[in-house]
């Protein structure tokens, strides 16, 4: 039975209020997230050890500041990722998760965009380092294709393909 008061079929085959529909998308984006942010912060703490080890200072400076890019954008990676977890903290009890949702999915998407530039940059770093040799950028262009189909380009297929059309 349908109430008058906003509990209307949103389009996806659910019958749920505006509250309902909020807190089922936060705990969606929670997990996300959960599985996102491990790996960051593993990632992370693994690149701030390298400045530590006797053979980074042997390094030319192009592999220094590429590092310190690198570790940047880790750095940056993990704030946009732990920053729905400060948001709801921060929020939370004010009545306005559905808005909290929408930022929340927004910290989390560019995480997303920044773990990639993260991975590219480690990526390349760690090869040029290992080999440096003329075939690690070409080599790292096709992870970083990978990375876009696997995460973008698959999803945007699917979202065109399987989305009805009223």
């Amino acid at each position: 039975m349908r109430e008058e008061s906003g509990d209307a079929e949103r389009g996806d085959g659910r019958n749920e209020s505006e509250e309902q529909r909020a807190d089922r998308r936060w705990q969606e984006l929670v997990q996300e997230i959960r599985v996102v942010q491990t790996g960051v912060q593993i990632l992370f703490g693994f690149l701030l050890t390298v400045v530590f080890t006797p053979h980074f200072h042997g390094l030319p400076q192009t592999d220094k500041t590429l590092y310190i890019v690198t570790v940047v954008l880790g750095s940056l990676a993990t704030g946009a990722l732990v920053g729905p977890v400060a948001f709801h903290r921060i929020v939370s009890g004010r009545r306005i998760k559905p808005q909290a949702v929408v930022w929340a999915s927004r910290l989390t998407f560019a995480g997303i965009l920044l773990l990639l530039a993260t991975l590219t940059a480690a990526l390349f770093l760690v090869l040029r380092v290992a080999t440096n040799n003329a075939f690690v950028p070409w080599l790292v262009a096709g992870v970083l294709g990978w990375y876009l189909l696997c995460w973008f380009a698959l999803p945007l297929w699917a979202r065109t393909r399987y989305t009805h059309k009223d």
